[in-house]
């Protein structure tokens, strides 16, 4: 029945749905006439609805930073995604990626869909760039560079050891939350926090995305996508792919399990860094896809789905997350939440949690919060 389903069973989610298409109709009409600017925001919209919500619910002359820094990391990550691109070819870009924003004749074309759009029409982008203040220019153009380097030692290197994991990730996801804490800092409205919180917030949502689309990475042509730790899958199959054939069902679970217990490692100190938030709509911002992060893992805990298909929360219950969404006590609330549901499929018999680990830490912290439930 998909989403009338969903309404039928969950009928307390049909008014943040109606909110939160509201709120998407007026963000429609409130993007800049303005050539250069109307295609960013339009991208925006396009690549990820749900970041182009909480992105415009920012202070102008900040949107425009974040919206910016968004889509020339998401050009980036197109540049490194795309496979069919020749490591020859693909590196020396990576690394050249922060001069070519500076150049508004520059583009390259490669990707699928809006992705091909955004690197054909790039120069957009970059005389969007040339508009932002150079406090904001120097934010993007660092952190674009240290993250094409990190790319580019990546693209030919397998990820062999948890260490290898936790490098990547810091490079495609860490500095971006390293660059977002750096732009609301060069905007005069939050203190610049320690590297370390901000990076946790990256890696978070990092390894939630390499779990969640495991089977669209490994099915990639005309060459499969491989971020799982040997480490970890090692433990359980011969080959990464081996966890999508049906007869290895149990053990695929089990190392789904370990990688979401070894994501799970970052929830405090994503609690830590939206704690030391100000600004209300900032932290709206950052605090909205960590609710979805930690709903997701809890959704793919313990779920074979996410060996057949695409697993991901439903749209009332993330319109839900968009409209109570206010302050630390419910982001606290939504954390509690989804923990609970957690601790009650470690019930379940598949894997068991050494009390010493992050993730076992992790649960006896919130739970120790001895706040109510998210409603």
């Amino acid at each position: 029945m998909g989403i009338i389903g969903d309404i039928v069973r969950h009928p307390n989610e049909i008014y943040p749905l109606i909110k939160l298409l509201v709120t998407a109709k007026l963000a429609e009409k409130q993007i800049p006439s303005k050539p250069n600017w109307s295609f960013c925001y339009l991208m925006l919209r396009n690549i990820s609805r749900s970041f182009s919500l909480v992105i415009q619910q920012l202070p102008l002359e900040l949107r425009d930073a974040v919206c910016v820094f968004y889509l020339v990391l998401r050009a980036l990550d197109t540049v490194e995604d795309d496979t069919s691109i020749a490591t020859e070819v693909k590196v020396p870009i990576l690394i050249a990626f922060h001069r070519h924003i500076y150049d508004h004749e520059w583009h390259f074309s490669c990707g699928t869909d809006a992705y091909k759009d955004l690197m054909d029409q790039f120069h957009h982008v970059s005389m969007a760039f040339l508009e932002l203040g150079t406090n904001y220019q120097q934010v993007i153009e660092d952190i674009t560079m240290r993250m094409g380097e990190g790319m580019a030692k990546f693209i030919s290197t397998e990820i062999q050891t948890i260490d290898d994991y936790e490098e990547y990730c810091h490079y495609v996801a860490g500095l971006a939350g390293l660059g977002l804490s750096k732009l609301f800092h060069a905007s005069g409205k939050e203190d610049l926090a320690p590297d370390s919180l901000p990076n946790a917030v990256g890696l978070f949502l990092q390894k939630t995305n390499i779990i969640r689309d495991y089977l669209e990475d490994i099915n990639e042509v005309p060459k499969c996508r491989m971020f799982w730790p040997r480490q970890i899958w090692s433990k359980y199959v011969n080959k990464l792919e081996d966890l999508k054939c049906g007869e290895n069902s149990v053990k695929a679970v089990q190392c789904l399990n370990d990688m979401v217990t070894n994501a799970l490692s970052h929830g405090e100190d994503c609690l830590v860094c939206l704690s030391t938030l100000h600004d209300p709509a900032i932290f709206r911002s950052c605090a909205i896809p960590q609710i979805m992060a930690i709903g997701t893992l809890t959704m793919c805990y313990n779920n074979v789905e996410v060996f057949r298909g695409v697993v991901k929360m439903r749209r009332g219950l993330s319109a839900k997350v968009f409209d109570q969404t206010r302050t630390m006590e419910d982001v606290y609330g939504a954390f509690f939440h989804f923990s609970s549901i957690l601790k009650s499929k470690l019930g379940m018999g598949i894997v068991w949690v050494n009390p010493k680990s992050k993730f076992f830490g992790f649960l006896v912290w919130i739970f120790g919060l001895r706040i109510g439930f998210w409603i």
